[in-house]
């Protein structure tokens, strides 16, 4: 009998990215179950708030996840990762790497989570090339100096931040 994988892909999504969809549509043919875990980290000093963050990424990625036939989950969590991830009884964690900077803090991380539970994998994903220069961060602050962020974001992403911007 075939375990039931269930995965989990953690991040803030402030905003989610091209990038983060991209991810998440290839960690959808790794795993039976993928739960998108949205962080509080008010440390990044997030533009939306966690409910507008959950929303999003929901909206954004549902259709991904039932065209490809997968279960699928949107959860919000505020807690040290692994205890989220055992809670939710993910076995694989999902992480996108970008650049060589990104290895070096996803290494660490990664050295750190198995020592609280060697049972949960994580697996990296390697960006798209296309997407490899994304950042959340950055795409907020394009927009907030005037840039135009559609190739970065969603259409209806760009407009919510457009809007954000506005309201500052």
């Amino acid at each position: 009998m075939t375990k039931y994988r269930i995965g989990m892909y953690p991040g803030t999504f402030d905003p989610i990215t091209n990038g983060h969809i991209d991810i998440v549509k290839r960690g959808l043919r790794l795993v039976d179950k993928l739960i998108i875990g949205v962080a509080t980290n008010p440390s990044k000093n997030p533009m939306f708030s966690l409910e507008e963050r959950v929303e999003m990424v929901e909206r954004e990625l549902r259709p991904l996840a039932k065209g490809i036939g997968v279960d699928f989950e949107v959860k919000q969590f505020d807690e040290l990762l692994m205890h989220f991830a055992e809670k939710v009884e993910a076995s694989v964690i999902i992480r996108g790497l970008r650049a060589v900077a990104d290895f070096e803090y996803e290494f660490q991380m990664t050295g750190m989570n198995y020592q609280i539970n060697p049972d949960i994998e994580t697996v990296f994903l390697m960006a798209d090339p296309r997407y490899q220069t994304i950042a959340s961060k950055l795409v907020k602050e394009v927009a907030i100096y005037g840039g135009e962020i559609s190739p970065f974001v969603p259409a209806t992403i760009a407009k919510e931040v457009k809007k954000k911007v506005s309201q500052r």
